[in-house]
């Protein structure tokens, strides 16, 4: 009966496993919903201050104001990598790491200088393992992003492009789709480029003064960008990771059918055995 005992032990052991990844599974779903409705909320105002910024750009604007700036030629480049501070997430934060890395190549490849700024416990623990420097690490930020801790991740970036330290700024995040579909992605925050119909600022009657905008429109552009880009990584998260509790979770219950069959097996042959044990004897008594 070791047998039956040992596979019953595993039962047990899957059973607890299962309740476990249902748990976060349930647990994820609930979060999906409010990141999801955060998405829904910041995606309109930040590609509304995107459309403005790049359409008001040009170079009078751009010696005036160091954001503005775009270097004639590009030496140094400023990577920001957003993962998240835990794991059971399929391949989330595995997918981030790759892609940050694959650009780090990439721009070190064509001689560029690179410096990496990693947001989340999940970035940091890899690059750290692994030796590679970083200039800066945050892990104050949980599941549900602010726009003050935006601030407080783009502020020293931004000081460093405006000053020249930096020339070019990319944000390594995943982009959300759906909670089926959440690819990482990268983004050139810095310097902002003009696309599309380019108006100039002339054109508007504006009160108070362009400048007086300008002067707070710019670093609300940025902090607003990389909110953005925090909520839609914050809600990737939770999607990815209710899709691996509930794979998790559906996979248990496969090994619990099976585990199941192979106990009742074993305990029939057990039993079988038994009541031929006891016909032996009954005979031999005979």
């Amino acid at each position: 009966m070791a047998g039956a005992r040992e596979v019953r032990r595993r039962i047990k052991s899957v059973e607890n496993t299962r309740q476990i990844t249902r748990t976060m599974e349930l647990v994820a779903t609930s979060k999906l919903k409010r990141a999801t409705d955060r998405v829904h909320a910041a995606r309109p105002y930040s590609a509304a201050l995107v459309e403005i910024v790049r359409s008001l750009y040009s170079p009078d604007l751009a010696e005036r104001y160091p954001i503005l700036r775009r270097p004639a030629e590009t030496k140094r480049v400023a990577v920001l990598l957003l993962t998240a501070n835990r794991g059971l997430a399929g391949g989330f934060n595995a997918n981030l790491i790759r892609e940050a890395r694959n650009l780090l190549a990439d721009l070190n490849g064509r001689g560029l200088q690179t410096e990496l700024h990693v947001v989340g416990k999940k970035g940091i623990a890899f690059f750290r393992f692994r030796g590679d420097p970083m200039a800066s690490t945050r892990t104050d930020i949980g599941d549900s992003p602010s726009v003050a801790d935006a601030e407080s991740v783009v502020a020293p970036i931004r000081a460093r492009f405006e000053s020249g330290q930096v020339d070019a700024v990319y944000v390594v995040s995943s982009e959300f789709r759906s909670a089926m579909s959440t690819p990482p992605r990268v983004r050139e925050l810095l310097p902002i480029r003009p696309e599309g119909t380019k108006t100039s600022a002339d054109l508007f009657i504006l009160s108070p003064s362009g400048d007086f905008i300008l002067e707070r429109m710019l670093p609300l552009y940025l902090r607003n960008t990389i909110y953005a880009l925090m909520v839609e990584n914050a809600a990737a998260e939770q999607g990815a990771r209710r899709s691996a509790m509930k794979s998790a979770t559906d996979n248990a219950g496969e090994m619990l059918e099976i585990l199941t069959r192979t106990y009742n097996r074993a305990r029939q042959a057990q039993i079988t055995q038994e009541i031929a044990e006891i016909v032996g004897g009954a005979a031999a008594l005979e």
